[in-house]
């Protein structure tokens, strides 16, 4: 319902519907004319109201919260509704509370800024490299302070492209690894990249206007999922736990932001040219590439 509103203007109700059945997702124009007419149930407006309520107390406290704390004022005010309500609710619009030793937030959308559609819906899957790369940074404790690492990963091979290490997650963080994905590209011959998705979640860095505006001048594809979904965008997140769990935990505790990045690099060369990779035939991501170019060069030139 929410992307035929968004894109009707663009392409009209019935090209919309045959695009998405032929990607598995049957809806008729006749139904969803027919949802745009039925009005909202019960519950749903009730829902609605609620989560307007339950955001306006997160807020005012500080965004610390639980849902049983947003429960209980809730109630103090007059507003009865069940602590199951506030928990599912509070899920669905992706609020939690603060934990002692929690994660720390590193996803923080921009509500203002426009925000690319969702190209790849899971299917992370590419038939050769540099059709999809998939983007995220995380954190790592230091001594010194805080410490980002973010990653640009290509589907096709799981090769790290670019990292950047820095002590913000400030855009320069994201787009500095960014510049060297499309650098390592450009180092082994790939200039054009038109065609090109680039994946990543609804985090305000990458939804800057220097961001977008730099994947543009590449003829990169921008695709962002959904907030507060892990799913979204799974696969960059299933390579920062290797980076993680092999590097980042057992070699703890860190001291500084040049000490991680020293370790990154080390590790990014390790992962990519020594680590086999079941994503990748259970070869080395850059062997696993230089696989796939063997067969295309025994091939030979393909027909227009």
């Amino acid at each position: 319902m929410t992307y035929i509103d968004e894109h009707k203007h663009l392409f009209g109700v019935e090209p919309i519907c045959r695009a998405l059945m032929q990607f598995g997702w049957p809806i008729a124009s006749s139904t969803y004319r027919a949802a745009c007419r039925r009005l909202p149930s019960a519950r749903a407006r009730r829902d609605a109201w609620l989560c307007r309520q339950i955001r306006r107390v997160y807020e005012a406290n500080y965004g610390v919260y639980g849902a049983r704390k947003v429960w209980l004022a809730l109630n103090r005010e007059g507003v009865e509704v069940a602590r199951c309500t506030v928990e599912r609710l509070m899920r669905h619009m992706g609020l939690r509370g603060v934990v002692r030793g929690k994660p720390r937030r590193t996803t923080i959308a921009d509500q203002h800024a426009a925000r690319p559609v969702d190209l790849v819906q899971r299917r992370f899957h590419a038939d050769r490299p540099n059709r999809l790369w998939v983007a995220d940074f995380t954190y790592v404790p230091t001594w010194s302070g805080m410490v980002y690492v973010a990653f640009v990963i290509d589907v096709y091979s799981r090769r790290i492209l670019g990292w950047r290490a820095a002590s913000s997650m400030k855009t320069a963080l994201v787009l500095d690894a960014l510049e060297m994905a499309i650098w390592a590209r450009g180092r082994h011959g790939t200039t054009d990249l038109s065609g090109l998705i680039h994946h990543h979640d609804a985090g305000s860095q990458y939804t800057s206007i220097a961001f977008t505006e730099r994947l543009a001048a590449a003829g990169v594809d921008a695709s962002v999922g959904t907030v507060a979904d892990a799913y979204d965008n799974a696969l960059a997140e299933s390579t920062i736990g290797l980076f993680k769990t092999e590097l980042i935990t057992p070699r703890g505790p860190w001291r500084t932001c040049d000490q991680v990045e020293i370790a990154t690099l080390e590790y990014v060369d390790w992962y990519n040219h020594r680590r086999p990779h079941s994503g990748a035939a259970d070869l080395p991501p850059a062997a696993f590439e230089t696989l796939h170019q063997a067969r295309l060069t025994e091939a030979g030139p393909q027909p227009v």
